[in-house]
């Protein structure tokens, strides 16, 4: 399928009443969303990529710590050398961090109760800032056995738990240099046998973008297929993380960014549908950081602040219009949204909370301001509470549902770009200078 301008339209299926009867209703579907859920081994307890365990940025945890400071509700923490974007992944009684340290990028091994380093890899050199990000960025993914780690220099690695390499190899290389503006730093998807990684750019080179299906065994490529845009300027970039759509027995790669949202055969790499209307002005600065959410038949695609689309899996082709469910002019530009499937929560980069009905769009509260500050660590859904964290280190707790309740403000002091993970009633949590584990684990480990 070719690449096609968005449709120049501003169209948004907005409803804007207020105060539905939920009831009985909100708790059929808040019960509907568990069982629609994708289901990992431990999902309960591990956070093994950078949304969680049902890659929604939703965890099933409960008893989870509201209130902390760096002294109070910590169990422990541990020095970091540097700032990242990348996300604590959590898997039993490891931890793994993708880490910039000077002009240096490693995993690290942490135990999971003290914080300890159990083993450091060298990843690459080259680390450098691109603005706000270094090249740490992108977050590791784990299925327990195996940690695949990418680096923004374009190094993807696979590790077994205990430190063992098992394959490098450097995707610049294979395909040319990337050519965002701010540097590289989409993290890569897993599922079962297959690692998903996305390069989409256009900034700074005229190569075309693509999407990669790598072999989780071996490191080989088992396709890569050409992604077409006609974007402009900085608009064909995107820092985003592919997403998994699942319904009966059909499985596609979700990928939004150079003015689309496209979906990919498994198997194949093959285009099978695409939405225009993520830039509807053809504005030539309209990279998309936030990425594209799945939750049941459901695709919400963000893109820089406005429209935030919402779409019904199944279409073949353009589905621009036959799919398009609802739209809102109240997106995000950086932290990727979170939904239960009953609620969409938007916490934009000025701290402004809006919550919709997450099958209609219906604007159920906002413009609803948090705490003053710019935030870019999106947010988490866990123990019927919303989880943010601002730049500044600052993370509200409010409650989810149809009314905000502001419960708590726990300020850390120190910068943040990093978005929290949760597991095994404790919450970790990534600054400049440490990593923390806040609240006590449930159960005792291992």
């Amino acid at each position: 399928m070719t690449g096609r301008r968005p449709q120049r339209r501003g169209c948004s299926y907005g409803w804007t009443a207020r105060g539905r009867r939920i009831g009985v209703r909100l708790g059929i579907l808040v019960l509907a969303s568990i069982v629609a859920a994708p289901t990992l081994a431990g999902a309960s307890e591990n956070w093994p990529n950078w949304r969680g365990p049902a890659r929604t940025g939703v965890s099933t945890e409960t008893n989870l710590p509201t209130e902390w400071d760096t002294e109070t509700n910590i169990a422990w923490k541990v020095e970091m050398p540097a700032w990242s974007g990348s996300t604590p992944i959590i898997w039993g009684e490891r931890i793994f961090l993708n880490v910039a340290d000077g002009e240096n990028i490693s995993l690290r091994c942490l135990d999971r109760n003290t914080g300890d380093t159990l083993w450091t890899r060298h990843l690459s050199g080259g680390d450098h800032r691109e603005r706000k990000q270094n090249m740490s960025s992108p977050s590791p993914v784990t299925n327990g056995e195996q940690v695949y780690v990418m680096t923004g220099t374009g190094v993807l690695t696979a590790f077994d738990v205990d430190g063992t390499e098992l394959w490098r190899r450097n995707i610049q290389t294979a395909y040319g240099q990337f050519g965002l503006n701010w540097g590289y730093a989409s993290s890569p998807l897993l599922v079962d046998d297959a690692l998903f990684v996305q390069v989409i750019h256009g900034m700074r080179t005229d190569d075309p973008s693509y999407v990669l299906r790598i072999d989780r065994h071996t490191g080989e490529t088992v396709w890569r297929v050409e992604r077409l845009t006609d974007a402009r300027r900085e608009s064909p970039d995107s820092y985003t993380t592919p997403a998994l759509l699942e319904y009966g027995s059909t499985r596609e790669i979700v990928i939004s960014g150079g003015d689309v949202v496209t979906g990919h055969d498994t198997e194949t790499g093959q285009e099978l549908w695409r939405a225009n209307g993520l830039n509807p002005q053809n504005n030539g600065a309209y990279r998309i950081i936030a990425s594209p959410i799945v939750h049941g038949e459901m695709i919400y695609a963000p893109t820089r602040v406005r429209p935030l689309l919402a779409l019904r899996a199944g279409g073949r082709g353009d589905v621009t219009t036959s799919h398009l469910v609802w739209t809102t002019e109240n997106g995000p530009d950086v932290p990727t949204p979170v939904t239960d499937g009953t609620y969409f929560y938007v916490v934009n980069d000025r701290g402004i909370v809006w919550v919709l009905d997450a099958q209609t769009g219906e604007e159920i509260y906002g413009p609803q301001r948090l705490r003053r500050g710019t935030y870019s660590a999106s947010p988490v859904l866990a123990d019927g509470k919303i989880y943010v964290t601002n730049e500044s280190g600052l993370t509200s707790v409010f409650t989810a549902g149809p009314e905000f309740e502001l419960l708590a403000e726990n300020d850390l002091d120190d910068y943040v770009l990093s978005s929290i993970a949760v597991s095994d009633g404790q919450i970790f949590l990534r600054t400049t200078t440490y990593l923390y584990a806040i609240g006590e684990r449930t159960s005792s480990g291992s």
